[in-house]
């Protein structure tokens, strides 16, 4: 295992195994409120990351029973045709099988430059996890300089691909001033309720009226990157005091940004101002479909250090815990960490 900064690089083959076992699956699966994302590459990625690669294949043979075959496909992405292709869930096997011969033909680096303005006004369909697993892709590549595997790069086009089928741009809804000179925390905390919080992710999108505006007036590169940080941790924390409003979707308004974040450095550096505004937008949307009321006062974490931290949530086992653990060990201050054990307090466990 090599350390870069404050990530770890597995060179063991055991996340390129895992790899290899999901690309065998479905992006989606069937459950119990209908289709739901297959969060078993996010996860895998994200405890081989944090130094965890042996319990890598145990937490995956937990996870196995929910997949789904990979889906038939329709028809190949086209130049001509993709278009018409994008948004259309049907077309998941299509667009990644794009997504893989792309990769094959030229760097990885390019093929992301292409089509992130092209993916990023709808980053919001499948609840924001499409941009999650590519934010995850992306870190593991980044981490492995030029040496890249082809489990890893195919877990790009898994993810890009998944991005595309899923795409789904937020519409109708009103700017409201106020906010935009404002701190991230205290702009998350002017986004209003939707009325009526109820109903699927798409149903509860369709009803969101009007955001916030934050960090409009951004234009530049390094203060994008300066307001998005500010904006990851700010959601991170939020969560200590407001996820139990929605223990799993909330998580959302934190890990979708970060996964924006994780991705600049290895994007064209204009880029990266359109990059905070829509992750603002998916973060300020999430927090308006799923807050609650009030909020409550965070449990300390104690002692516990982040390690000890990202055990708890590996030991709960629930793929969001982990996904929001290794979040908040980006910024492992005392709050980030609350938010972390306050995931694992209200969420279920995974179960065999």
């Amino acid at each position: 295992m090599e350390t870069t900064g404050r990530h770890s690089t597995d060179r063991t083959g055991v996340l390129d195994e895992a790899l290899e076992r999901l690309h065998s699956s479905g992006p989606e699966r069937l459950g119990r409120l209908g289709r739901l994302t297959n969060h078993a590459p996010m996860a895998v990625e994200a405890l081989a990351t944090r130094g965890e690669g042996r319990t890598v294949h145990r937490w995956l043979d937990a996870y196995a029973p929910k997949l789904e075959e990979f889906p038939a496909g329709v028809a190949p992405v086209t130049g001509e045709d993709w278009r018409e292709a994008l948004g259309d869930p049907r077309r998941a096997a299509d667009w990644i099988g794009h997504f893989g011969r792309e990769l094959a033909e030229r760097p990885w680096r390019d093929v992301l430059a292409e089509w992130w303005p092209r993916l990023l006004p709808g980053m919001y369909g499948g609840s924001t996890h499409p941009v999650i697993r590519v934010g995850h892709a992306v870190r593991t590549l980044l981490a492995d300089g030029d040496d890249h595997t082809a489990p890893r790069l195919t877990e790009l086009a898994h993810g890009l691909g998944y991005w595309a089928a899923r795409h789904r741009p937020v519409t109708g809804v009103t700017p409201r001033p106020g906010a935009d000179g404002a701190t991230a925390s205290a702009a998350l905390d002017a986004v209003p309720r939707i009325a009526g919080q109820e109903g699927s992710f798409p149903d509860r999108l369709g009803r969101v009226g009007e955001l916030p505006v934050w960090a409009a007036s951004v234009t530049g590169p390094d203060a994008a990157y300066e307001r998005l940080t500010e904006l990851v941790r700010a959601a991170t924390h939020r969560y200590a005091t407001h996820g139990h409003g929605e223990e799993t979707m909330l998580v959302h308004a934190a890990t979708a940004p970060n996964a924006v974040l994780r991705t600049l450095p290895a994007l064209p550096r204009d880029l990266w101002a359109p990059s905070l505004h829509a992750a603002w937008t998916a973060s300020a949307a999430v927090t308006a479909m799923y807050a609650p009321a009030e909020a409550v006062v965070p449990a300390p974490p104690g002692s516990r250090t982040p390690e000890e931290v990202f055990e708890r949530a590996l030991a709960h086992g629930d793929e969001h815990v982990i996904k929001l653990t290794d979040t908040a060990l980006d910024f492992p201050d005392e709050l980030s960490l609350a938010a972390a054990l306050r995931a694992v307090e209200l969420s279920e466990p995974l179960r065999p």
